[in-house]
């Protein structure tokens, strides 16, 4: 199978299971959608399962954003850029359904949430070694707190208005939580306004197109 192919595929099984869910999704119409055979899909992708679980894999893929002066900015970098992405690409809003709705099968494993915090903490680590955080600050604590009020919030947005405000709300979430993290002299210094998100990944795709 051509990596055109399998991207193809994913494609169609990603605007599937965000349009129905994964229990709902089948088969037929994601090789429909994808203009494939049932043998071409098998060849790699052995089942639905298999599927949704090549979409989840893809959400949890490059997350790197461009180096900031801040490891804080970067974890808002981050958060807002995923944000931006469940707006615009199918395989992040996809993979967000599948892995935040209750389905037939265990989809933990491969859940984006775990890594998604280690990254934070990452950063966050890196903020305190750098004096950024308060003395109070715990890395873990404060990186699952991030993760589990982005889910919340994706949730929320996704229920009341189709994810429209996300990145707002997104915006909203860290003016709160930043003045209980970081150190005051750092307030005015972050930048977390809506449009982030949309700013980060467009440097994102300028570079992507220059090959740097």
């Amino acid at each position: 199978m051509t990596a055109g192919t399998r991207a193809a595929i994913l494609a169609a099984a990603a605007s599937v299971f965000e349009r129905y869910g994964y229990d709902a999704a089948t088969v037929t119409e994601i090789m429909a959608r994808s203009g494939t055979t049932k043998g071409a899909l098998h060849s790699h992708f052995s089942s639905k399962e298999e599927l949704a679980r090549g979409v989840l894999r893809e959400l949890t893929g490059d997350l790197a954003v461009e180096p900031a002066d801040s490891p804080v900015q970067e974890l808002i970098d981050m958060t807002m850029a995923v944000a931006y992405r469940s707006l615009h690409d199918p395989i992040v809003r996809a993979g967000l359904r599948l892995a935040l709705e209750p389905a037939s099968v265990d989809f933990s494993e491969v859940s984006p949430f775990p890594a998604w915090a280690g990254l934070s903490e990452d950063l966050l680590l890196r903020a305190g070694e750098r004096g950024e955080l308060l003395p109070y600050a715990v890395p873990r604590e404060t990186a699952e707190l991030v993760v589990s009020a982005w889910a919340g919030i994706q949730l929320y947005a996704r229920a009341v208005t189709g994810r429209r405000d996300v990145e707002r709300r997104m915006s909203v979430m860290w003016a709160h939580l930043l003045p209980s993290v970081v150190m005051p002299r750092l307030l005015l210094e972050l930048d977390v306004a809506p449009d982030r998100g949309a700013r980060v990944e467009a440097v994102r795709a300028l570079r992507s197109s220059s090959g740097s």
